[in-house]
């Protein structure tokens, strides 16, 4: 069974060596010790969210403190390309559900996306607390499958914004299900691409016309997932998975 993470402060697991102590304190360290009640001698890793993991033992606990020793250090590369979901707002927490399963699987950064159809809008304050959620969502799917890396959540862009991020990208496949190329054969040709590849997954309604006239004016291609019609929740995890495969990341 792996062991449990905990989130190390950015930059406190740069210098550390097998064999040395770790001191973890706040509100991951009072999880640990009050939670769960991790005892000298069981296993831990600390990771920083940025590629570091410290593999070790627990050296003491208490007081709101975990002591680690280093039993080793593994530092992981940013996966090559770097593989982002664009997930238009959906309502019913759909689009949080596909971002958490995505996280899960292996992604490296997220962007919500404001698409014409979408019925969820984000306004106002209202943005800035569902961002926040997002990034909740992703950070604590990001422990709890974990991860050395927490993968990025951008702000929210609107098609306009998007149109102009695919033509930045090294990749872009809007999932469709009037494509007329798979998914995985568009990828085989993308195998060695710099840059990122996005996965592009619209609201309920469908992506319009428009956006992807648009879209592929910047470069995209659309793609075909499968023979049936997916959910919001479930056609970014789903290409993430034939993503993974084709690309040998699995």
């Amino acid at each position: 069974m792996s062991n449990p993470v905990f989130f190390a402060p950015a930059g406190s697991l740069d210098h550390v060596e097998p064999s040395g102590l770790v001191v973890l304190d706040g509100a991951e360290a009072r999880h640990a010790v009050t939670v769960k009640r991790l005892s000298p001698g069981e296993g831990v890793d600390l990771v920083d969210e940025q590629g570091t993991r410290v593999i070790g033992t627990v050296e003491s606990s208490g007081d709101g403190e975990l002591v680690v020793r280093a039993l080793d250090v593994v530092r992981e590369t940013a996966p090559a390309p770097r593989l982002v979901l664009v997930q238009a707002l959906a309502k019913g927490d759909r689009d949080e559900q596909a971002i958490e399963s995505a996280t899960e699987l292996g992604i490296d950064g997220v962007i919500p996306w404001q698409s014409d159809r979408s019925i969820v809008r984000w306004r106002g304050d209202r943005a800035a607390k569902a961002l926040a959620k997002w990034r909740s969502v992703v950070r604590a799917a990001t422990k709890q499958s974990r991860r050395a890396r927490t993968p990025e959540v951008g702000d929210a862009v609107d098609s306009a914004a998007l149109a102009r991020r695919i033509t930045q990208a090294g990749s872009a496949f809007i999932l469709h299900e009037d494509a007329s190329s798979s998914l995985s054969s568009l990828l085989e040709d993308a195998a060695g691409v710099d840059g990122e590849i996005l996965l592009i997954v619209g609201p309920e309604g469908g992506i319009s016309p428009s956006e992807v006239t648009a879209f592929e004016a910047a470069g995209a291609r659309t793609a075909l997932l499968g023979p049936h019609v997916l959910r919001s929740s479930s056609a970014g995890p789903a290409a993430l998975v034939v993503a993974n495969t084709v690309l040998g990341r699995w």
